[in-house]
């Protein structure tokens, strides 16, 4: 039935979000991806070549990546089909191939977007390599998640991947300054409180909509909303962070290459992002030890001290008077001197164990608790190094067949060395801040 009204047109006449009725009609219209869909954007380049190929859409929701393939289906000679992961399965794939195959019999064909491609199975993503090899098909799937994980080797080597990168504040306002004129009235807005509706899209352009849709609705004739009404009528969305998945672990190797680029500042800040976006704190005190272990080491052993000591200070007081015992750590290991000089020196370590097998120590270091193995040479000739002066004999402890190796190669600036050298480089960001 629903066919039968998009076919017609009625369902034009009915109720209709913001943001549907606001869909772009051609690519140059695409607010916020310019790298894709600009004059000289990659997307523009395909269209004009007159060549398609498979393609996944990648990026976070609200950024245009239905919209452009309904839009590509437009700018191509091909028939175009459309299915949701969610909802579909094996049996509605091959629905789709065969009608494709039908349609290329007769000289035409196919362009198939499946949004969520994600959410297929593995068994599913293999389904399509046939018909998208042989040409049935021109596959442009989207999803929100990292297609190196998200989907196999084999798709991806038949596909193009084409990033969609969140709206920036420019785009958002942009968004708002169209539909201000499809609707022919303003935002009841100050021009502070629009800069905020924007940042609380969070780089979702069909958020940005939905948010300008309630204000609308909330606002009371003559009713102009400051930063602080904004927040009582649209609440706080949500930042775009999933615990599992692409947002965390871009936000912890953020925090964690901060931390090792001695950058307190910025090492607060995406701890603070972490958490506002509802990471378990016990997760980030366990990588803050991790930190103190892996980029500071032995050239600051308390930095090991004061990471432990704050993740069980925050089992001790809970949240949120625990996490700024852990925001203490994040500033510590971000100021402390930095060496990994033990990370690589176990590494090596490992690496020759590995590959070295079971050599024998040399018989000079081991016990002799029987009569035959003292006649067999153990402990024989063994140096006592508290015997030796300053308790150091330099004796050979290596298995023959190996030799001395060298893994602990340790920094040669000095803890004072390091702190000046990052005092001096506040002090240089200070006068370029111009704070004195």
């Amino acid at each position: 039935m629903s066919d039968l009204f998009a076919a017609s047109g009625l369902d034009k006449s009915g109720p209709r979000p913001l943001a549907d009725r606001m869909r772009p009609t051609t690519l140059g219209e695409v607010a916020g991806q310019e790298h894709l869909t600009g004059p000289e954007g990659a997307l523009t380049r395909l269209v004009q070549s007159g060549s398609l190929g498979s393609l996944i859409f990648w990026g976070p929701p609200g950024t245009g990546k239905t919209t452009v393939a309904r839009l590509l289906a437009g700018q191509v000679d091909l028939g175009f089909e459309q299915i949701s992961a969610i909802f579909s399965g094996i049996t509605d794939l091959k629905k789709v191939f065969e009608s494709a195959r039908g349609r290329r019999l007769g000289g035409k064909g196919t362009l198939l977007f499946v949004d969520e491609i994600h959410r297929f199975n593995r068994a599913q993503l293999d389904a399509f390599l046939p018909v998208m090899e042989d040409g049935t098909i021109t596959l442009v799937g989207a999803t929100t998640e990292n297609p190196s994980f998200a989907l196999n080797a084999a798709l991806l080597s038949r596909a193009r991947v084409l990033t969609f990168k969140s709206l920036d504040e420019g785009a958002l306002l942009f968004l708002l300054g169209r539909a201000e004129l499809l609707e022919n009235r303003e935002l009841p807005l100050t021009p502070e409180a629009r800069l905020a509706l924007a940042r609380f899209a969070d780089g979702d352009g069909r958020a940005v909509l939905t948010l300008a849709e309630e204000l609308w609705r909330a606002a009371k004739p003559g009713e102009i909303f400051d930063e602080a009404g904004l927040s009582e009528v649209i609440q706080r969305r949500a930042p775009i962070y999933d615990k599992a998945q692409d947002g965390h672990y871009n936000l912890i190797s953020a925090l964690h290459k901060t931390i090792r680029g001695s950058d307190p500042d910025a090492a607060l800040y995406y701890f603070a992002r972490m958490l506002d976006a509802g990471e378990d704190p016990r997760f980030l005190a366990r990588r803050l030890v991790r930190m103190a272990v892996e980029d500071i080491g032995l050239a600051d052993p308390q930095a090991l001290v004061h990471a432990r000591a704050a993740a069980e200070t925050y089992e001790q007081l809970g949240s949120p008077e625990g996490e700024l015992a852990l925001a203490n750590t994040v500033i510590y290991l971000a100021t402390a001197p930095k060496s990994n000089a033990a990370y690589k020196a176990y590494k090596a370590a490992r690496r020759v164990a590995a590959e070295r097998g079971s050599l024998m120590p040399p018989k000079t270091i081991l016990n002799a608790p029987t009569k035959l193995m003292k006649q067999e040479g153990y402990g024989a000739d063994y140096a006592y190094d508290h015997d030796a002066p300053d308790a150091f004999s330099g004796q050979d402890y290596w298995p023959d067949a190996l030799g001395r190796q060298l893994f602990y190669d340790p920094p040669e600036r000095g803890f004072e060395r390091e702190i000046r050298k990052r005092l001096e480089y506040w002090e240089k960001l200070r006068l370029e801040r111009g704070e004195g």
